[in-house]
């Protein structure tokens, strides 16, 4: 199974673009895995947030097919710890679809038709995060999932 994250917007801290680099590169040891980055809207002033929602959408669903198991990285999400993620994650590859893709939105989140499209959605905290630091975060958690579905010493309990 392909995993992707996909991110709405351009990483721009080059301490973060480095260190997502480094746990995708330890990503392709475990699973074929890539960090995607849709463009962010240009000329977003004149928009609305339902408008830049909706163009946003647009974007996004041609970054995605309709056999893509899309889950949504929100707030509203179920929360795990590491070891249940793992757990979680093993369960989606273990369904055996081709491509599991885990969505990192826009400032205003989702349109409602993302929500609807969506095969499930996971958050990482009550605390919010910026959206540069939550696709680090993110990519280390995966990277820590496989780490502990391996039995490997780099999770600790």
């Amino acid at each position: 199974m392909k995993i992707d994250l996909v991110a709405v917007g351009k990483t721009v801290d080059k301490n973060f673009i480095a260190s997502i680099k480094e746990y995708v590169n330890r990503l392709s040891h475990y699973a074929q895995f890539s960090f995607i980055e849709i463009p962010e809207l240009k000329n977003t002033k004149n928009l609305s947030e339902d408008q830049q929602k909706q163009k946003e959408e647009e974007l996004i669903m041609q970054a995605i097919s309709d056999n893509d198991e899309l889950i949504l990285l929100d707030e509203h999400g179920t929360e795990f710890t590491s070891v249940g993620f793992s757990e979680y994650l093993q369960k989606k590859m273990n369904a055996g679809g081709k491509r599991l893709v885990f969505l990192i939105g826009g400032p205003y989140g989702f349109s409602p038709n993302v929500y609807k499209r969506a095969n499930g959605k996971v958050s990482l905290s009550k605390m919010t995060f910026s959206h540069q630091m939550i696709r680090l975060i993110f990519v280390e958690q995966i990277y820590r999932a496989f780490t502990i579905l391996r039995g490997e010493p780099y999770h600790h309990e």
